[in-house]
């Protein structure tokens, strides 16, 4: 689901005939950006697009976390409601540059995170392990030689850009790592800023200075990456939280030059086994606040898109490993569980709701899940509609 997505904002129709390696390739000669999210710990889906026509199942089988119909933000033209925290994407629906997709998963669902994560990384099925991932094998394919014969004159910048703690699996080629990965946004303004952290006066902190300037060193693209942060001298304000400042480097680098196509990011916290709600108001919890702090960072970053003039290259999308039970527990929360929607933003997504309803049965029990509608890897791509609106 994520490449026809990608591939439709760049303004490429989705031909039948043409294999997945013919799309991507002809991805390579634009200057788009796909931004990716990455819902870490399983998003509630059900808590999060709320299929109207089935409130009546779902307050029997979720009394523990089930959001009041009067909170729902309704959308036109669709039987679903969003969460009451995500009223900034829901303005974006009605502009026409927010898309829904339901019931997105994959066959043989595993309800390991981990298992599950490298699944939805990989690109592969449920029953074969694969060790790169679906971008990696693309980045691998159209930059032979990499990482020895890069950078160089044709391509002085990142392939990709990830922000965390180690490379991902998704930029993982067959023989190397195909991404720059940024620790945090503290490191990221050090090495823009040409700044040192402190270290204690010790023989310790003597050899942690030493394993810092090996690390800036070890950053082979720090320099490109620097020249374009220091372009961009304004942005927007964004939410003091860590995903709001992984997007603000990702629009800083987009504006600043960076011709890199492929961003990750990630908003951890979804595995909501409890205190998913507050018992008194389950409009407020852990989920609401992650809720809150997606649709803050996304419109913040959207602003700031706009202020830069690159709101038209740039489309974004979210997407956590699996969804969650049908039925909630008894500890205000909700298990791991199978199929859950995907969203895709931008100016160059057309809006609206592509999918079905699920079905809910009052007589739900616990082992229960929602049905996949779309294979996220093999899904039915004539029904999605990620195309630029003058397509």
């Amino acid at each position: 689901m994520a490449v026809p997505g990608m591939l439709g904002s760049m303004g490429f129709r989705m031909p039948n005939s043409k294999t997945l390696s013919d799309l991507l390739r002809m991805a390579t000669a634009t200057d788009k950006v796909l931004v990716m999210i990455y819902l870490e710990g399983g998003n509630d889906g059900l808590n999060t697009v709320v299929p109207l026509d089935q409130l009546s199942a779902l307050n029997a089988v979720r009394p523990h976390v089930i959001l009041p119909e009067n909170s729902l933000l309704k959308i036109a033209d669709a039987p679903v409601g969003l969460h009451p925290s995500l009223e900034g994407l829901k303005s974006l629906y009605d502009e026409n540059r927010f898309q829904v997709i339901q019931n997105v998963g994959y066959p043989e669902q595993d309800y390991s995170h981990f298992r599950s994560t490298d699944i939805w990384m990989s690109g592969s099925d449920s029953n074969e392990l694969v060790n790169s991932g679906w971008s990696g094998r693309y980045l691998s394919d159209q930059f032979p030689g990499y990482p020895d014969a890069y950078p160089n004159d044709d391509f002085t910048d990142p392939l990709s850009v990830e922000l965390g703690y180690g490379s991902s699996l998704l930029f993982q080629g067959p023989e190397s790592a195909m991404s720059m990965v940024i620790s945090d946004p503290e490191f990221f303004y050090e090495l823009v800023d040409n700044e040192d952290r402190e270290a204690p006066d010790s023989y310790a902190g003597d050899k942690l200075k030493y394993i810092r300037i090996i690390e800036q060193q070890s950053q082979q693209y720090g320099k490109v990456v620097q020249e374009a942060a220091e372009k961009v001298k304004q942005q927007a304000n964004y939410p003091q939280t860590s995903l709001g400042q992984q997007l603000r480097i990702v629009s800083r680098l987009i504006a600043g030059g960076l011709r890199t196509p492929l961003y990750l990011v990630r908003l951890g916290g979804f595995d909501t086994h409890d205190a998913q709600v507050e018992a008194s108001d389950h409009t407020t919890g852990e989920h609401a606040d992650l809720l809150t702090d997606l649709d803050e960072s996304i419109m913040a970053f959207m602003a700031d898109l706009e202020m830069q003039g690159t709101e038209d290259r740039v489309t974004g999308m979210t997407f956590s490993e699996f969804g969650r039970r049908i039925v909630s527990n008894a500890s205000l929360g909700t298990d791991h569980g199978a199929a859950a929607p995907m969203f895709f933003f931008g100016n160059a997504v057309k809006g609206g709701v592509t999918g079905s309803n699920p079905s809910i049965s009052s007589n739900s029990s616990y082992d229960d899940n929602l049905a996949m509608e779309f294979d996220f890897l093999n899904g039915d791509y004539t029904k999605c509609r990620f195309f630029i609106s003058n397509v």
